[in-house]
């Protein structure tokens, strides 16, 4: 499938692979990538909500995985 097919269902279970079977997943350094930015913007205080933090990570996780920016629909 290539990154411009990929449907938000498909990176929730994307998500999920990376998350119970780490070693084993293509989209472990998606994963890493996210997590250490979303890490570094929690850390900065400029979160304002901690569903800001979450929503963040699975735009990153998503970016990272498709290549494209998921807020530009």
């Amino acid at each position: 499938m290539s990154k411009e097919q990929v449907t938000i269902n498909e990176i929730g279970q994307r998500l999920v692979q990376v998350l119970k079977t780490p070693e084993e997943t293509e989209g472990q350094e998606s994963f890493a990538r996210a997590m250490e930015l979303t890490k570094a913007y929690a850390a900065s205080g400029s979160a304002t909500h901690f569903s800001a933090v979450a929503r963040l990570f699975y735009d990153l996780f998503e970016m990272f995985e498709t290549g494209k920016d998921p807020r530009k629909g």
